[in-house]
């Protein structure tokens, strides 16, 4: 099983491009914080980063709402591929394929309204402003 749970926080904004079929693809970078087992050490916390890639419907929405510095659950299956960098060395880079992308950067800080969405939600119909849908006892399967 090849599955990734990251939380982290978006390096730079979200770049949106559409292939030549016309999906449409988002690309962007979350950087995860490591965890120390002394946390007296000061300075610049040590973080991982990953390349993230959204695509179709949870692409759109991503460029839409998120934003460099923004809070991002992400679910994916992830691969590891190798490059020559500019000075000659080989590096390695983590590439995400995201299946669920959740928002989690309250509204009050994103400074909009940022609906919080995955991949399995975007199918639903929207709630109404109040967030509640009324439901009728009768769909209920119990």
């Amino acid at each position: 099983m090849n599955k990734l749970f990251i939380i982290g926080n978006l390096t730079r904004d979200p770049e949106l491009r559409t292939t030549s079929s016309g999906i449409q693809v988002c690309s962007f970078t979350v950087a995860v914080n490591r965890r120390r087992a002394n946390s007296a050490d000061a300075g610049q916390p040590e973080a991982d980063f990953f390349r993230v890639t959204a695509w179709r419907q949870l692409a759109d929405i991503c460029a839409k709402y998120l934003a460099k510095g923004r809070k991002v659950s992400v679910v994916g299956s992830v691969s590891v591929s190798t490059y020559t960098g500019n000075d000659g060395q080989t590096r390695a880079t983590l590439e995400v394929t995201a299946d669920d992308i959740e928002f989690l950067t309250p509204r009050s800080e994103a400074g909009e309204s940022v609906p919080m969405m995955s991949a399995p939600q975007m199918n639903r119909n929207p709630a109404p402003q109040g967030g509640y849908v009324q439901v009728d006892e009768e769909e209920l399967p119990f």
